[in-house]
């Protein structure tokens, strides 16, 4: 995106997306058009279509006499979608051919690289756009791939805060590359145990915010 032109929709669907991933908008908070037209200098039918493109992905939702909104969840709902992830990317671990081609090695090298840049500069923006979905790639399996994909981009809003401190960002990125080891090895084992242990942090985090907000909402 051009820093001196109104975003496109889909420039600006991509600019929420990881404004809900990092936090700066939160579950169940309000998407008011006027203020987004404002701050990010869009058109309202920009800003409609950005939202009707986030609301398909699973990240906003909207209600009657609301409107649009980032989407929040309960605990059964989060805890069914983690348990899918994990499911689905434990099977994609299984699946992957081991030894990985020289290329792919390098390829994933060269993005865990540029993972641990971000991390280095704290960017929080480029840590979260760094990610490891090329890995899941390797599966053998373009459907099993896509639906990580899909189940991961639907949790955006569960990640939140997720990548928010040096420490949480150094724990991501011990974790990738503790996955290229073990994929360097053909260490299906540690593969698949990685993918399950990897989700939970963020998984814990938004149950145990949530809980507290449940607690604060009672006491007040």
């Amino acid at each position: 995106m051009h820093p001196h032109l109104p975003p496109r929709a889909d420039e600006l669907a991509e600019l929420l997306e990881e404004d809900i991933v990092l936090g700066v908008l939160h579950p169940f908070q309000r998407l008011v058009e006027d203020e987004l037209m404002a701050r990010f200098r869009a058109k309202r039918h920009v800003v409609r279509d950005a939202l009707a493109q986030l609301e398909q992905t699973g990240l906003v939702e909207r209600r009657r006499n609301v409107g649009a909104m980032v989407r929040g969840f309960d605990e059964r709902e989060v805890r069914e979608l983690y348990d899918l992830r994990i499911l689905l990317e434990c099977e994609a671990m299984r699946r992957m051919p081991l030894p990985p081609s020289p290329a792919d090695l390098q390829r994933l090298r060269a993005i865990q690289r540029e993972h641990d840049d971000a991390v280095s500069r704290d960017d929080q923006r480029a840590v979260f756009r760094s990610n490891h979905e090329a890995l899941y790639g390797l599966c053998g399996s373009q459907a099993l791939a896509l639906a990580i994909r899909d189940y991961a981009r639907r949790t955006h809003g569960i990640r939140f805060g997720a990548l928010s401190t040096p420490e949480q960002q150094q724990r991501s990125r011990d974790d990738h590359h503790e996955l290229l080891l073990a994929l360097e090895r053909s260490d299906r084992q540690t593969l698949m145990q990685m993918a399950h242990s990897h989700l939970l942090p963020s998984r814990d985090r938004y149950l145990a915010l949530s809980r507290a907000r449940n607690v604060a909402r009672h006491v007040v």
